[in-house]
């Protein structure tokens, strides 16, 4: 049973936020400041499971995090799709013309540069985290300095949100992914989609030729990412997500797609959380 949950981030957090949404709220967190730690969190089992952010649909894939999830031997296990809502925050009592800088993770700062392009006076600055920006600012009664977060990290931090929904881009959605030591328990009539890494031989068609058998297996691709392999100049690993109707349709292909690729793994197998 998972009891304790591995976050990049705190309490407030986006991460936070998953966590009460896919689970409930009586799940402990520990929280991380960076993704290695969430990781190593995991494998020293002093959590059960980890959530981890792994693309955007504004800046993309979090190319390092498919990498940390295949170098560690870890599963995924479920998804979830949050709709990033940045608001502006801060002490009780201030306005937006009492804010000198904004401090905030840079991501935050980039989607939300429209907004900021109206007050050129605003210093704007890149931190870490953003709900810890929030907790900073609670704890040592910072006036004049405002941050990026969530609703939630007002609600936590008892601070005021002095501008709504300030991404410059109203629909910004992250695709977070939850991950466990052990592969997943979830009944096959269950599960409709998967996380798949393979290397091919390079050479012409190799990548044309294995599209083809998840097409004719009946297999959705939703997402391909390639991430160079260190080891091999000029040779890659693709990352690729599918879904399916049928179980079955899912073991034909991985059987076929092991015999063609070189190296073939199964990243994880879930429930599509959009569907």
């Amino acid at each position: 049973m998972i009891q304790t949950i591995a976050i990049q981030g705190i309490q407030g957090s986006f991460h936070h936020i998953v966590v009460n949404e896919f689970f409930d709220q009586s799940k402990n967190l520990i929280e991380c400041l960076s993704f290695d730690e969430v990781i190593n969190q995991l494998l020293n089992k002093n959590a059960d499971a980890a959530v981890m952010a792994i693309e955007n649909s504004i800046a993309g894939s979090i190319i390092p995090n498919y990498a940390r999830i295949d170098d560690n031997a870890l599963h995924v296990v479920g998804e979830h799709y949050l709709d990033v809502q940045h608001h502006l925050m801060c002490l009780k009592g201030q306005t937006l013309d009492d804010i000198k800088e904004v401090h905030s993770h840079p991501m935050a700062l980039l989607q939300c540069k429209k907004f900021f392009s109206q007050y050129p006076n605003i210093k704007l600055v890149e931190d870490k985290d953003t709900a810890e920006v929030a907790k900073r600012i609670k704890e040592k009664e910072l006036k004049g300095i405002a941050a990026i977060a969530s609703k939630l990290a007002a609600t936590t931090f008892d601070l005021d949100i002095i501008a709504r929904s300030i991404q410059t881009i109203e629909h910004n959605e992250t695709r977070f992914v939850i991950v466990k030591r052990t592969n997943n328990e979830t009944s096959k009539d269950v599960v409709n989609k998967a996380s798949l890494k393979f290397t091919l031989d390079h050479k012409r068609g190799s990548l044309a030729t294995i599209l083809n058998v998840m097409s004719d297996c009946k297999l959705n691709l939703t997402k391909i990412q390639s991430l160079p392999k260190i080891e091999t100049p000029w040779k890659y690993a693709f990352f690729v997500d599918v879904t399916f109707d049928a179980y079955s349709d899912f073991e034909k292909a991985t059987s076929i797609m092991t015999i063609m690729a070189e190296e073939f793994k199964v990243l994880g197998e879930y429930k599509n959380a959009k569907k």
